[in-house]
């Protein structure tokens, strides 16, 4: 069996390259510690923020409409950092650059030490940041073990 390594990148549609690039810089680049390029497919052109592990594309949109998060389609993406001190120093980053972010939060109702910051892009998409759990951790050391 072939196994999934991990994700390559993600694409979006966006309404307005210039004003999502400009959200997405700071997101990414300054916040995250991305990278950028730029280049074109198809004669359109694309902005790609990607790190060590995967990369995030924008796109421009070919049909006029806001985004649904409970449409069918994305609902939100969620990126995971090493810790919780982490979530809160990226909730603090964003608000500092004027992207509204909630304060990094426990929320045990999701796992009992899952602490997340929730924002949304220009064009509505929900981003979370969340810390590496307890149960992702152990999935993952386990995952070769019996039962695991």
């Amino acid at each position: 069996m072939t196994s999934i390594i991990g994700i390559d990148h993600i694409y979006i549609t966006v309404s307005d390259l210039a004003r999502s690039m400009a959200f997405y810089d700071v997101v990414f680049q300054q916040v995250l510690g991305f990278r950028r390029n730029e280049f074109a497919l198809g004669g359109e052109p694309h902005v790609q923020y990607y790190n060590q592990h995967f990369g995030y594309v924008l796109r421009p949109a070919r049909v006029a409409q806001a985004h649904e998060p409970y449409a069918p389609g994305l609902q939100h993406l969620c990126l995971r950092v090493a810790s919780v001190d982490d979530v809160r120093a990226v909730a603090a980053a964003l608000n500092a650059a004027g992207i509204a972010a909630t304060p990094a939060a426990l929320h045990g109702d999701y796992a009992p030490d899952y602490w997340a910051t929730f924002f949304t892009d220009p064009d509505g998409v929900r981003l979370e940041v969340t810390n590496y759990r307890q149960e992702r951790r152990e999935r993952m050391e386990r995952w070769d073990a019996p039962g695991g």
